[in-house]
């Protein structure tokens, strides 16, 4: 009985310190993405800063874009934040602009294509439609377990604000819709400019989602 319990107690001991370890890890795991997109977004910070001091007299050059401390993974899957941190040993090409919701706390590099490197790292512009910056339907897709999970609490009047190296468009949402994955009327072009964000639907559905959750927004201002 003795021999039962001591072997016990090394099995609960062991059981408790594997535990540690996986904790620890997955803490550094999530510290190291954090500091990651930090200087993803600083590159981006600097370039625009770069290409506004080029452009622009001194007087009218605009402060550059505030770059966040930290990301929030609060929302993310642990699967979605393992897979940021892998995505960050790649080279990555200059985010093409930067997408804030202030409301929802979300600053994220917009990067150019939607394969899953892409999209582990950042969110990324839908080939074939308007390109940041230029009229028509400017279309972002992002995982619903990583940066885009915020969306399940967006609401109509919301503000998006859509960051170039030239000006920061700004965007407020105007619908919500939930649509089948072979409905591409929502990436067609429009005559007015709008943004479209993507998403699979619904945000914690185990496996492969059935749904695609859209977010509609159009064009209400823009500045240097």
């Amino acid at each position: 009985m003795r021999d039962d319990m001591k072997h016990l107690n090394t099995l609960e001991r062991l059981a408790w310190g594997a535990g540690l370890l996986l904790l620890a890890l997955f803490a550094i795991a999530r510290v190291h993405g954090a500091l990651s997109s930090r200087a993803e977004l600083a590159r981006f910070d600097a370039a625009r800063a770069a290409h506004q001091q080029a452009t622009q007299p001194a007087s009218n050059a605009q402060a550059p874009l505030p770059v966040p401390t930290s990301v929030d993974f609060t929302l993310w899957s642990e699967s979605r934040v393992r897979a940021y941190q892998k995505s960050q040993k790649e080279a990555a090409p200059l985010a093409i602009a930067v997408l804030e919701l202030p409301r929802l706390g979300l600053t994220v590099p917009v990067l150019e294509g939607t394969d899953e490197l892409t999209l582990n790292r950042g969110v990324g512009h839908i080939e074939g439609t308007a390109l940041p910056g230029e009229r028509g339907n400017v279309a972002i897709a992002g995982h619903r377990d990583g940066f885009f999970r915020v969306l399940k609490d967006v609401t109509s009047g919301d503000q998006i604000h859509l960051v170039t190296l030239e000006q920061t468009l700004n965007y407020t949402v105007e619908e919500t819709r939930i649509v089948e994955p072979e409905d591409v009327k929502v990436l067609e072009p429009t005559g007015e400019s709008s943004l479209t964000l993507l998403t699979c639907y619904p945000f914690y559905y185990v496996g492969n989602a059935p749904k695609r959750f859209i977010v509609r927004a159009s064009l209400t201002g823009e500045g240097r």
